[in-house]
Formats: C-alpha cells, sequence, structure tokens
C-alpha cells in the first residue's frame, strides 16, 4: 500500500479554516443563525451602506446566494434595504437596531473559538504564525492585482 503523501501548507490552511468555521457554527448555536447570517451581519457592522453586490464580493459570494441570506435576516428584522438615491435597480443594505446586539454577540464567540484553536500555542508561535499568513496573504494580493492589470496599448509606430 502507497503511503500517504506529505501535508502540504495549503492542505493544513484550508483544513484548520474549514475546522474553525464549524466548530464556530458549534460554538454560535445558540445565536439561532447560520453561519453565513452571522458572516454577512459582520461585515455588514463594518460596511453598512454597501450594495448587495459589493457585499456578496466581500463575502466571495455569488450574488443570488447572497440575496437569499439577506432576505432571511431582513424577515429576521436583522437587515434593512434601502433604495439607492440615483440607480433604482440598487439596494444598500443596513443592519436594524436588534442586529447590533446579535453582532455584539458574535465577536466573543469568535474569539472563544480562536482560543481553542490555538490552546497549547505560545504567545511567540502566534505572532510567528500571523506573520506568515500575513506575508503569504501579501504575495498572494500582490501577485493577484499584477495579473488583473490590464496591459499597456503599443503605439502604432512602435
Amino acid at each position: 500500500m502507497p503511503s500517504p503523501p506529505p501535508t502540504t501548507f495549503c492542505f493544513l490552511l484550508h483544513d484548520a479554516a474549514r475546522l474553525m468555521r464549524k466548530r464556530f457554527e458549534q460554538n454560535a448555536r445558540e445565536l439561532g443563525l447560520t453561519r453565513a447570517q452571522t458572516q454577512a451581519l459582520a461585515y455588514l457592522s463594518r460596511n453598512e451602506g454597501v450594495s448587495q453586490c459589493v457585499l456578496a464580493e466581500m463575502l466571495d459570494l455569488e450574488p443570488i446566494t447572497l440575496g437569499r441570506t439577506v432576505d432571511r435576516l431582513q424577515a429576521m428584522g436583522l437587515v434593512e434595504r434601502r433604495p439607492h438615491e440615483s440607480d433604482r435597480r440598487v439596494w444598500l443594505l443596513f443592519l436594524t437596531e436588534a442586529a447590533w446586539p446579535v453582532v455584539e454577540a458574535i465577536a466573543p464567540i469568535s474569539e472563544a473559538t480562536r482560543q481553542e484553536a490555538l490552546a497549547g500555542v505560545s504567545d511567540e508561535d502566534r505572532a510567528t504564525l500571523m506573520r506568515v499568513l500575513e506575508t503569504a496573504r501579501g504575495n498572494l494580493i500582490e501577485k493577484m492585482s499584477c495579473s488583473t492589470k490590464k496591459p499597456k496599448a503599443r503605439s502604432a509606430v512602435g
């Protein structure tokens, strides 16, 4: 029987993130919200007044998927859609007063989940981990922004 392939950085990063999301869901059951709903509320709390399309992009979701989540949050009385002042097709998203206590309840659950994940990891190793992840993230952002730049038009003269 062949030996399993070695564990890679990408596998560990993806699997740790997956497990943290699942553990957060377990810890947040008392809120009565899905992870997608809590994530939408958290992002919206920092970006009130954005359009649904912009929030979908922030969350890396298709607009139709986010639309269903926002529909549910609106039905719960946590989010309201307001019309854009100059574009009838665009709805801007805002939290209601009832949403703020929910948003405030998300932060300690997130912190508890982080503490569970990093139990036994020294402060020094946590700092190193953060530096490595920030560097990897920065490298990828730089490469992605380079690949999305349009090539300059060439002169017909040469």
